[in-house]
């Protein structure tokens, strides 16, 4: 459900026609996009060289056979000391459950990379003093790119100032500088033409294409033509 949303975001739509869509509420689905700051998260992926699923469930039931370490990764042509530390984190012979075990080695493996800006205060500091002086993220990362052209600790590019302000990680930029971006939004939007999403449509309304033959020649009162005039705020003002 969750690509679907994505999905529907990145073809135009915006937060509540997507929402109705799906059958979503648009505040769950509005409150999802504000704590990933309207940025779409990277897929997680198993790395390389990882074990399985299959590979566990494998285990388990050489474990239960009474096989050795040795048998086993014979059969999923794997190092002896890679089935022994899979074994030993899982509890050991008896208690090891290839469910339980991939399920802890998923969860282990979510170590995000750390910030940039969260890690280089002085880098970060930076960035804020050039955000409340309305330079924009891409004008910064350019001038950080001239002045210190053989730091690269001291080099940030404009996505990554884009993401640490609308994801809002521990220590970094903080949120209300998104006010000094020339956009003014909290949330991160995909790029591309927006379908309407029925905001200012007025219901009940005729065309004029539709007005009877007899109102042409003006002749009865009802049929003569106005103008309604719209102030600020879509408040009617006069005729």
């Amino acid at each position: 459900m969750i690509e679907a949303v994505w999905n529907k975001l990145r073809s135009g739509m915006a937060v509540k026609p997507a929402s109705r869509v799906l059958g979503l509420c648009p505040g769950t689905v509005r409150a999802y996009l504000e704590r990933c700051g309207g940025i779409r998260p990277h897929p997680r992926s198993r790395g390389r060289g990882r074990l399985s699923l299959a590979e566990r469930e494998e285990i388990s039931r050489g474990l239960a056979e009474g096989c050795s370490l040795r048998q086993i990764a014979r059969r999923l042509q794997r190092a002896p000391s890679t089935i022994g530390r899979e074994v030993t984190a899982g509890g050991g012979r008896r208690r090891y459950r290839a469910l339980k075990a991939d399920d802890r080695a998923w969860a282990r493996a979510a170590r995000p990379k750390p910030w940039k800006l969260v890690s280089h205060p002085q880098l970060c500091r930076l960035v804020a003093d050039k955000l409340l002086r309305r330079w924009s993220p891409q004008q910064i990362a350019g001038w950080l790119k001239a002045t210190f052209p053989d730091d690269e600790d001291m080099q940030v590019s404009h996505e990554s100032i884009y993401r640490t302000l609308f994801v809002q990680p521990r220590g970094a930029l903080r949120r209300e500088l998104t006010i000094y971006l020339r956009t003014g939004r909290a949330l991160r939007r995909p790029k591309g033409v927006r379908l309407p999403d029925g905001r200012g449509a007025r219901p009940g309304t005729l065309h004029i294409s539709a007005r009877p033959a007899e109102a042409s020649d003006r002749a009865v009162p009802g049929h003569w033509e106005g103008d309604l005039v719209f102030g600020k705020g879509m408040s009617p003002v006069a005729t």
